[in-house]
Order: C-alpha cells, then structure tokens, then sequence
C-alpha cells in the first residue's frame, strides 16, 4: 500500500514538471519572439564596396583605396526586389546580399530617390522569397512596442527592442540631407542597421530604418512606411523600369484596421481605363497579388509584357468585379496623355481627411482637372467619396463610395479647404445635423450628419 501511494506520488511530480515545463515554454514564447519569427526571414544583410574618393589628398598611394560598407534591406517582392536607404547603396561599386537562410547573392540597383533616401535593389534568388508582412504606420502609438532589425556593425540579424518615443519628428542631417515626419524610437540602431525594417508586434514592418542622432544614447529614426512605400511605388514604376504601362491614378488609404488602394481616375484610352476601372473602385487583387496600396499595383505590373493580360478583382459599391487589364507599351502612349493633370491636388488634406473618417466615417479626394465635367454646369466642382465605413454615420445617411460631393450647409465642397473650414467651423455644433448634397450619376441628392457627439 506504500508503494503504491509512493509510485501515485512519483507520477504526479512528473506531471507536475511536465505541465510547468510547458507553462516555461508558452511564457518564453513572448509576442516579440513571436513578431521576429515571423519577419526575420524578409530580411536582407547588404555589404557593399566602393571606391574612397582620395582626390583632395596629397598622399597618391591612397589613390584607388576599397572601403567596405553595409546596411540592411526589407524583401517587397518574392522575385528579388529590396528597399533599402539611398545612403546605404551611393556610389557603391559592388553589393553583395545575404538572407536569413545564408544564401549569398551579388545585388543591382534598380532605381533610387535621393531626396526621401531610399533605393530599390534586386537580386536573383534560386527560390522565392518571403515578402515582409507590410504594417501601417497611421496608427501608431507613442510607447508602442517595437523591433529594430539588421546588420548593425555587420552582426547580421541583429533583433533590438524598445518603444515609440515620439512621432513626426523632423531631422536635419547635413546641408545636403534632411528628413521630415520621422518616427522616433529607444530601439538601438546602429551602424548597419539603415535601411533595415521597423516592425511593430505583429512582425509586420511599420518604419524602415534611417539614422542615429550622433553622440546620444538610443535615439533613432525610421521612416513611416506609409510615407515609404509611396515612394517605392514610384520607383517600381513600370513605366520607368520595363517600358510599359497602365494609365492607372489611384490613392493609398490606411488605417488600423482598412489597407486600400482606391481608383481615384484613369488616363484616357489607356490600359487601365480600356479595364473599365472607374472612380472608387478599391483594387483587391492583380493577378496573384493582393493589393494594398500603389507598390503593390506596381509590382504585380512589374515584368508583364506588352499586350499581356492581368487580372484584375475590385470592390464597386460593395459589388466584386472581375476585370481584365492589357498591359500597353510605354513606346505607345498616347502623347494626348502626356501633361494632363490627371491626379487630384490632396497637398491641402492636412489631416481633413483622418478628422471626417473620425467624426463621419467618409474619406474624399479631390477631382482631378479633367474630372470637372462630371459635375455639369451646375456646379464649380466637387470631391469625390473614395472611402465609406461600413456602419459610420456617412453610410448610415446613405453616402456612397464614387459620390461626388457638392455642398455642406451653406458652402460649395471643391478642396479640403473648403471642407475644413466648415468641420472646424467655431458654430459647427449649431449646423446639427450639418445636411450634404452629394452628385450620383446625373441626380443631385442630399441628407444630414450628426455632429454633436463628434466634436
């Protein structure tokens, strides 16, 4: 009977300890170790070589001299393309890449924007590779953690931690470089580390790494990768890389939950427009890309041939469309289409767009110049409805995404100006419910917004 009792005991200690051993391993396993899994293998180590620029010394043996650098890059495509920082590739004579496998390849680069100081580079893999799961930054939380990834001091895959410090910072580096709009994190970044992702708990990449401020103590700066991948759109563009082209003008729209590229308009008799893409249509997939800004429009473009067929899956007023797109040859644009003003002039947003999301669930674009006669002889303009929240109170007082509208109370709607004036109207509250008139088609409609509970 005391053995028995004693073997019973023997068998509870040893689910005990099985049961704390796997408690130990789930609280291990935290949501950083959980985010690096998932993003580490979209990231590339880049090492570079260049020619020292000796001109000025007076010692001529140093002429010729090879100074080796590095720097790390985020995967945007499974066929080889990697954004890094400008910086990280000027001038360089060689570049060599290695992914998180180890597999080692030499590098191009494809095109570059020295102003944002980012650059696009390509390799060719022996496999596909793994894309960085994309983030937003347009919901960004100070003291939000976050993950710096790279090759700081040429360690590779080198993962640092720390937080949000602040948002919008703006740096300046030198005469020459300057940046605008920076997040600000404690997460140490290195030499090394530029061009490398900022990921957020998710693994997903909200910021690509860009400086260091000299002589302090984890103070670092990323470029928000909304803000970065507009630039990269435009230096995937396959206009300029593959002699092709599409016509499409469309607008990136991101938020938390919401990761759209949304038609805004199409050149005439082009590509895009011969696809019967029309305004407000949200692109869901080209091809076997999903689609959720113009990068990914770009890239799904990227390698087509003229006179090839794309698929295209949209969203029309909540309705799935099918469409098919025949890339054209740049060689064969219509010089009608050259110097049309083709996209709207949202420089003047200034956040009206984030603030009518908030108060009424609707973002607007305004019509481009050649759009103008949509709205006849009855009015001087309007702004397109390029998004409506399912639920919010633009939708509830049925706003439609592809509306164009016209008036709020007692004003013409034709810029974010004019808009913003009235939501921050000092009597706005006493407009309540503020009544819209919206152009659909050929029919002028109207309706009322609550504001009271916004403001």
């Amino acid at each position: 009977m005391i053995n028995r009792i004693f073997q019973l005991s023997l068998c509870a200690i040893v689910l005990t300890l099985s049961t704390l051993s796997a408690q130990a391993e789930s609280v291990r396993e935290t949501a950083v170790v959980k985010a690096i899994r998932r993003a580490q293998s979209a990231v590339a180590n880049i090492h570079s070589e260049k020619t020292a620029d000796d001109s000025g010394s007076l010692f001529s043996s140093n002429q010729g001299r090879k100074i080796n650098g590095m720097g790390t890059g985020v995967i945007i495509d499974e066929r080889g393309y990697i954004v890094t920082n400008h910086h990280v590739v000027d001038g360089v004579d060689s570049l060599r890449v290695t992914t998180f496998d180890g597999s080692a390849y030499t590098a191009h680069v494809v095109s570059f924007d020295r102003k944002h100081d980012l650059a696009v580079i390509k390799i060719n893999p022996t496999r596909s590779l793994n894309v960085m799961p994309l983030g937003t930054s347009s919901d960004l939380m100070l003291g939000e953690s976050v993950i710096a990834v790279g090759n700081a001091y040429g360690y590779e895959n080198t993962m640092t931690t720390g937080i949000i410090s602040q948002l919008s910072r703006d740096v300046e580096v030198n005469e020459k470089q300057s940046y605008r709009n920076l997040i600000q994190t404690d997460a140490s970044i290195n030499p090394g580390n530029s061009g490398g992702p900022l990921i957020n708990l998710d693994g997903e990449v909200i910021g690509i790494n860009v400086a260091i401020r000299a002589g302090a103590q984890r103070i670092g700066f990323a470029i928000p990768i909304d803000d970065a991948r507009k630039i990269i759109a435009e230096l995937l563009n396959v206009e300029k890389l593959s002699q092709t082209w599409h016509g499409l003008v469309a607008t990136d729209v991101k938020s938390s939950g919401d990761r759209q590229l949304i038609v805004e308009t199409t050149l005439p008799d082009s590509p895009a427009a011969k696809a019967g893409l029309q305004p407000g249509d949200v692109i869901v997939t080209a091809g076997s890309t999903k689609i959720a800004d113009a990068a990914d429009f770009e890239r799904a473009c990227l390698g087509k041939k003229p006179g090839e067929s794309l698929k295209l899956s949209v969203q029309r007023t909540g309705e799935k469309q099918e469409l098919a797109m025949t890339v054209g040859n740049a060689a064969e644009r219509p010089a009608s289409t050259f110097g049309t003003i083709v996209r709207a002039n949202n420089s003047s947003d200034d956040g009206t767009n984030d603030t009518l999301y908030r108060m009424f669930g609707v973002r607007l674009s305004e019509l481009a110049s050649n759009e103008r006669s949509l709205v006849g002889p009855r009015y001087r303009g309007g702004m397109r409805v390029i998004q409506v929240r399912d639920g919010g109170p633009a939708a509830l007082n049925g706003i439609q995404q592809g509306d164009i509208l016209v008036g709020l109370h007692l004003w013409e709607s034709i810029t974010f100006e004019n808009v913003k004036y009235v939501i921050d109207h000092p009597q706005l509250n006493t407009f309540s419910p503020l009544k819209f008139y919206v152009l659909r088609g050929e029919e002028t409609l109207w309706g009322h917004l609550p504001v009271g509970s916004f403001r």
